[in-house]
């Protein structure tokens, strides 16, 4: 074997694990420590007899690395060196050296927690810090302190806060490895690409500026492969594209590389290319660390990443396009240098690479927590703190992971876990699609789920044209069946054509008027691409699950319309009502639609299995249409229906209805012809509450006056009642609800005699005693009978003519003599011409002033020079004096 660089560390490495526990290795790209390390260990008494795991964050690199070793030792995979990885296994009794990738792992400890015979866990790549590399390493580190203390750990990285890693394992030692590279010339943009991460136009941009800088580096460079890092497949597909219709010429060969690509053509993006032809490898952050592309001397680099992003707000996940770190970004560059010197084109300036961010978010902070969360429970943890975790899952996205957990029946409300959610961790399925699955097998659909929950873990397998999509996961499943049929071969290549007629059970153009409540006849299908490879994964996945769960039911044609019931299970949060044409809303709460019309726009109902998290409205990629009897049927423990009692302003009544509700739908709204008595007052309490009392009711003059007079006599004793604005909003039950039997609405509410209501507030003793205190009138000397006002609680005010109080001396007082009249002295056209509460100061200082002002107004009129003695009259003049 050639030397590496990491052989002049393994004595060192190999000392450290005899004396410890956990140890971290920090070697660049190129060491050689993915697979020189896991060989020496095999050969090291510490390890004899028990077997090695080694953690690849992808399966190509599990698999790479697997032959690459087995190679070594001259055998072929599934001898001493082996992996499991997800739909591929290869290893057997002899296996020592086991390359997993992290769910496996995951399983494998859900099993077997002291995980018997293996004698080290290595962790490798650890920068890229995937949520089940977090997770196995967190369970790794509880299983060595509780059963294992014989454990070993190595967590391996080119890029690693290595110190923070050491100090969650113990304080472990920290092995450092010099790399083998060679100087790599780093040539950046002039200028910068306009909105880099922005809409189409702007990846158009991105995606020419690779074409034009492969097409340069072919010139400048006379020899060496090219390696493009670009964020996704969608970019890698139209990049080869471009680069085909340049016809760059034989000696040229393009060559995708990505996780979903078929072995075969991974294996030949990897492999040295042969004399005489230069290779151009595309590919995603798969091939940043872990694998060594064979003759590689240039690297471009677009300088994005795709990353999956959930939101605990809408409880979504969404890929999305990000730009790389410092960290990857040297990762993608030392590409170049691992044969000779290199060179590494970036697209983007040196401004904009000063403000990269040093390390990308671990994927724990970003991600879905629910297979985590789930992953706990079955592991008997509760509080994810009880766990050592590098960076602890955040609080409100796990939060929002158990309760999706709950919903699912995988959780009690504890947070400990079902027998149902055991079941569900055991599938090694998304908590969702686990459910999807385990809730069909009754309904004799567990084959037909499979299928779909193995679809939902791939890309869309359908390509068609823009203008008339179709976002039907039924089309989907009809073509992975035609697909399995005709053997994954319509024509040669990854896609195949649909053509008109080739799904004659699905059909064009059909009316919403025929669409039926199941619409069992909606979809367009003419010209869509179908991607063979994929649905050849899918269906190799599907039928290893139904092999595991024994599912060997036929395939029913009808079981097809069972899709919008299947996917319910799984989103049970996105179940869509039809809110308007193409517009939904979802028992979340939330909005979804359509970009364009399409059949599913007309469904009354439908559930959302993909969708983005943009905007007020999610865009919906991928539905399926549910019967609102199947929704009633499956859900009714989570339907809910409440009976609403309340005021309805518009017909200004109380309205009594009843509500069926699923989340935030409403599936029903019904007449309540017998709401219970008291719930009709407190709704037309409420009502008179908002509208206001004081509009409401019928205040009659009699009414407002006697409120006055109330108010005047609380103001004199705290023992009367309140009823002033505030007090009477505040106590508007104790008041006016006993007077409110039978009514109903506003109009109801004008039968009530408000001086009744408000007399009903007063003691036997306190009515008695009102008319003397505080009575309505008083008789002035001329035998009027004059109104009080008393608007004014602190004055009352007796408003009347002047010529009417001659001969009265003092000012009338109420309340037994202990509160004067605020006199309001009119003229004989009823016209203020003094206001006093001091009658007799008023006569002696001021009246013959006011006297001399009023005979010249009013001539005809009496006006004596002695007020006091003079004789009162309500006329012009006393009858007796003419």
């Amino acid at each position: 074997m050639a030397l590496l660089p990491i052989n002049t560390v393994l004595p060192q490495l190999m000392k450290a694990l005899h004396t410890h526990t956990g140890v971290v290795l920090v070697a660049p790209p190129g060491a050689g420590k993915t697979t020189r390390i896991p060989l020496a260990l095999l050969e090291d008494e510490l390890f004899a007899n028990q077997r090695i795991l080694m953690l690849e964050p992808r399966r190509l690199a599990a698999r790479t690395a697997a032959r690459f070793m087995a190679a070594a030792l001259g055998e072929q995979v599934g001898e001493t060196v082996g992996y499991r990885v997800r739909l591929d296994t290869r290893v057997g009794p002899k296996t020592r050296i086991e390359v997993i990738t992290e769910g496996v792992l995951t399983r494998m400890l859900q099993h077997d927690p002291g995980l018997e015979g293996v004698g080290i866990v290595i962790f490798d790549e650890f920068h890229e810090r995937n949520l089940h590399a977090d997770l196995g390493l967190a369970l790794c580190l509880q299983a060595q302190a509780l059963l294992r203390d014989d454990l070993r750990i190595l967590v391996m990285s080119a890029t690693l806060d290595a110190q923070a890693v050491a100090k969650l394992m113990g304080q472990a030692p920290v092995i450092i490895s010099d790399g083998q590279s060679y100087e790599v010339a780093t040539h950046y943009l002039e200028r910068q690409i306009e909105a880099r991460l922005g809409a189409a136009t702007s990846v158009a941009r991105i995606e020419a500026a690779v074409v034009r800088s492969i097409s340069d580096a072919l010139d400048k460079h006379e020899e060496g492969d090219v390696l493009v890092f670009l964020p996704g497949t969608g970019e890698i597909r139209r990049v080869e594209s471009r680069l085909k219709a340049m016809k760059l010429g034989s000696s040229v060969q393009i060559m995708p590389l990505y996780g979903s690509l078929p072995q075969e053509s991974q294996d030949k993006a990897i492999a040295p290319a042969v004399p005489g032809i230069r290779k151009i490898v595309l590919t995603t952050s798969i091939a940043e660390s872990s694998l060594t592309v064979g003759g590689i001397r240039i690297v471009i680099d677009s300088g994005l990443s795709r990353v999956p992003r959930f939101s605990p707000r809408t409880g979504m996940a969404r890929l999305e396009t990000v730009q790389v770190s410092l960290a990857s970004a040297d990762q993608r560059r030392g590409r170049a240098g691992r044969l000779g010197p290199g060179t590494c084109y970036r697209l983007w300036t040196e401004a904009e690479h000063k403000l990269l961010v040093p390390l990308s978010r671990p994927e724990i902070a970003e991600a879905d927590l629910a297979p985590l969360a789930l992953e706990l429970a079955a592991w008997g943890v509760a509080d994810p703190l009880e766990l050592q975790w590098l960076d602890p899952p955040p609080q409100a996205a796990f939060s929002q992971a158990r309760s999706l957990l709950v919903q699912l029946g995988a959780l009690h409300a504890d947070g400990s876990i079902t027998a149902a959610g055991r079941q569900m961790a055991g599938l090694g399925m998304h908590p969702r699609l686990a459910h999807m699955v385990l809730s069909a097998i009754p309904l004799g659909l567990g084959e037909l789920a499979c299928e779909l929950a193995a679809m939902l873990n791939e890309r869309d397998i359908l390509k068609g044209d823009p203008a008339t999509p179709n976002a039907d996961l039924r089309l989907r499943l009809e073509a992975l069946h035609m697909a399995m049929r005709s053997g994954f071969e319509y024509s040669s290549g990854d896609f195949g054509r649909v053509e008109h007629g080739a799904m004659p059970r699905l059909q064009h153009n059909t009316k919403e008027s025929e669409l039926g409540s199941a619409m069992k006849a909606p979809l367009y299908h003419e010209g869509f691409s179908v991607d063979l490879a994929a649905c050849k994964r899918i269906w190799t996945e599907a039928k290893q699950w139904k092999k595991e769960l024994q599912l060997t039911r036929p395939y029913n044609t009808e079981d097809v319309f069972a899709c919008g019931l299947l996917l319910a299970f799984a989103f049970p949060d996105r179940i869509g009502q039809r809110r308007a044409q193409g517009s939904f809303r979802l028992s979340n709460g939330r909005g979804a639609t359509f970009a364009q019309m399409q059949p599913l726009s007309a469904a009354a109902y439908l559930v959302a299995a993909e969708l983005d998290d943009q905007g007020t409205d999610s865009r919906v990629y991928l539905a399926a249409p549910i019967d609102i009897e199947e929704v009633e049927r499956h859900f009714h423990s989570s339907i809910e229906q409440q009976k609403v009692t309340a005021w309805d302003e518009s017909v200004q009544a109380v309205r009594s209805r009843t509500y069926v509700r699923l989340g935030a739908l409403l599936l029903k709204d019904m007449a309540n012809h017998s709401p219970h008595p008291d719930e009709v007052l407190a709704a037309l309490l409420n009502g008179i509450s908002e509208q206001g009392w004081a509009t409401m009711l019928p205040w009659s003059k009699a009414a407002n006056q006697l409120r006055e007079r109330l108010r005047f006599m609380h103001r004199h004793d705290a023992e009367w009642p309140d009823v002033s604005d505030e007090a009477l909003t505040e106590s508007l039950g104790h008041w006016l609800a006993p007077h409110l039997h039978g009514m109903k609405s506003r109009g109801d509410l004008q039968r009530l005699n408000v001086v009744d209501v408000l007399e009903s507030l007063l003691s036997w003793e306190q009515r008695r005693m009102l008319n003397e205190w505080a009575p309505t009138h008083i008789t002035v000397p001329s035998g009027s009978r004059i109104a009080i006002d008393y608007s004014d609680c602190e004055a009352p005010t007796l408003a009347v003519r002047l010529q009417e109080l001659f001969g009265l001396k003092q000012t009338p007082r109420i309340a037994r003599e202990r509160v004067p009249l605020l006199l309001h002295l009119l003229s004989p056209a009823q016209r203020p011409v003094q206001v006093t509460s001091d009658l007799a100061s008023f006569w002696s200082n001021t009246y013959f002033e006011v006297k001399k002002d009023l005979k010249g107004r009013y001539p005809k009129h009496y006006w004596p020079d002695d007020p006091l003695v003079a004789m009162p009259t309500s006329r012009v003049r006393p009858k007796n004096i003419q």
